[in-house]
């Protein structure tokens, strides 16, 4: 094994406050990559080429282990509370004095990558991180520069991970041995005590989720996709109701499946690359992304591997339920490479309501996109958390709370900015349950799901005449090609209408009292074009 000394000289790592390490291994591609990661024992080679790798005791985000400096740049704007926790600047510098000192004399692999497929939102990122698997995943999730582009390279943000360092909580005024730490002033990231890559994706997308709205970019949590008439359609939801089985269609091209920018030239993905549940992925129903299973460069998170033949077990949810894999967006053959798409025409809010009580497809209003982006509303159904035993609200701002550095009214306006300027219709899908709650009614089949979507992007229920909801006020359509008419009525399907009506009242009480924390900080008519609780 051998380093590739690239960037050494363009900027090299003592800007980082690194000093006295073993080998630096710049710019690896890819089957050096797995090579040094299976030669240090970091993870296995499976058939047909993926390599899988353990996270340990982390299989998933440490949200309450984020923090962010507390520094007079960034100060003023950011969103402070149980998302942004605040540490101090002298902690960050102890913390990272530290991090540094237990790196000297390792390895290190570092990935220069850029964030943003419109160049003139691009942003050159870092990835410094002491497992090559880790390397990796960062090589394969964002954007690979051209070979010319090394000479000159600059980051203009860095993360520096390391597993194996952990905080000590009375010195480092951490929660527990695990930190991300984002430094806005010094443009640095710090992360420690997780082997769960997906810190490093999320990190550069609250990064980004800070920085683009300053230059009037609305960074958006969805997948967005391209019609065969070139028009663009977003897919906002969150985890559980259907964003990536929706947005990934044969006969539409994938700009990218969970993190994008609208600008004034149009959408452009963050990334170059995705990262997908993998937990019971079926080829009939998800082959494409079935297919990443299938191939060399693909990496494979808390996958079960057969001993005796190196097999995939898909199924196996015994690591966790949140298995993943990362890939290089070329991996789906109905993806654009370019990452960019025009100005949508057509949003569509997706969400699991395990209550039962919203109707499959319905039309908002502009007020009425901007209450339920803020909103973020989804269900969580018995049994998926221990200790839950009947639907409980989720709900988070923006589709994507946890990543939100600035209040989420910031990115509610240029939604509503963005929507009339453009004149996009916003469609809030219920891919949950209907006749009933959970337990008692059944989920929206898919197929009448996909025909809902399809009839929405297709336009072909532009001039189909509407009803208002009397509780949630949402336009929705009196027919729909390929779904039964009934359908579209929740209140229908439920044998007690009674019993309906008192469940969606009660759902939205459950939209207002989340809401009473926003209604200071937004207009009236955005306030009042939610639920009635009535």
């Amino acid at each position: 094994m051998h380093a590739v000394e690239r960037t050494e000289t363009a900027h090299g790592l003592e800007n980082h406050g690194l000093y006295n390490l073993n080998t630096v291994y710049w710019n690896l591609p890819t089957p050096e990559i797995y090579e040094h990661a299976i030669l240090r024992r970091e993870g296995s080679l499976s058939h047909m080429g993926p390599l899988v790798v353990r996270t340990g005791h982390h299989t998933g985000r440490s949200a309450n282990d984020k923090f962010v400096v507390r520094e007079p740049e960034s100060e003023a704007h950011i969103w402070w509370g149980s998302v942004n926790q605040p540490i101090a600047a002298e902690r960050f510098d102890q913390l990272h004095h530290r991090l540094a000192s237990y790196l000297q004399m390792k390895d290190v692999y570092v990935q220069d990558c850029f964030v943003g497929a419109d160049p003139q939102y691009r942003m050159p990122v870092r990835i410094i991180t002491e497992y090559a698997w880790h390397n990796l995943f960062a090589r394969n999730l964002f954007i690979q520069p051209r070979p010319e582009d090394y000479s000159t390279f600059v980051p203009e943000f860095t993360v520096i991970d390391s597993p194996r360092f952990h905080a000590i909580p009375s010195v480092d005024g951490t929660r527990s041995e695990t930190f991300i730490t984002l430094n806005f002033a010094k443009r640095l990231v710090l992360i420690g005590g997780t082997s769960y890559a997906g810190e490093i994706k999320k990190s550069i997308f609250t990064v980004m989720n800070y920085l683009m709205p300053f230059r009037n970019v609305l960074p958006m949590h969805c997948s967005a996709n391209i019609g065969p008439d070139g028009r663009t359609a977003l897919f906002f939801g969150l985890s559980g109701t259907g964003k990536t089985t929706l947005s990934a269609d044969a006969a539409r091209t994938l700009i990218g499946d969970d993190e994008h920018g609208w600008s004034d030239n149009g959408v452009f993905n963050f990334e170059g690359g995705c990262y997908a549940k993998m937990i019971r992925l079926s080829p009939k129903a998800e082959p494409e992304i079935y297919a990443t299973t299938q191939r060399f460069g693909t990496v494979l998170e808390n996958v079960t591997l057969g001993s005796d033949n190196r097999h995939l077990n898909l199924d196996d949810d015994s690591l966790t339920e949140n298995t993943r894999g990362a890939y290089h967006i070329s991996a789906i053959p109905n993806a654009t490479l370019e990452g960019r798409g025009g100005h949508p025409d057509t949003v569509l809010f997706l969400t699991c309501d395990a209550f039962g009580v919203l109707p499959p497809v319905s039309r908002l209003t502009t007020e009425q996109a901007m209450y339920h982006f803020i909103s973020g509303y989804t269900a969580r159904v018995a049994g998926t958390e221990k200790g839950v035993t009947e639907p409980s609200p989720v709900f988070s701002a923006c589709y994507g709370a946890p990543f939100l550095p600035l209040h989420p009214q910031r990115y509610a306006e240029l939604l509503g900015q963005k929507l009339n300027e453009h004149r996009a219709q916003v469609w809030l899908i219920n891919t949950g349950w209907t006749g009933g709650g959970y337990g008692t009614g059944k989920r929206v089949d898919i197929p009448h799901t996909r025909a809902m979507v399809n009839a929405v992007l297709d336009g072909k229920l532009k001039d189909v005449p509407t009803w208002t909801h009397p509780v949630f006020g949402v336009a929705v359509p009196e027919s729909c090609p390929g779904v039964p008419t009934e359908m579209l009525n929740p209140r229908n399907t439920w044998r007690d209408p009674a019993a309906y009506d008192a469940e969606a009242r009660k759902v939205a009480g459950l939209f207002q009292a989340n809401f009473e924390k926003f209604a200071s900080e937004v207009s009236a008519d955005i306030a009042g074009a939610g639920p009635l609780a009535g």
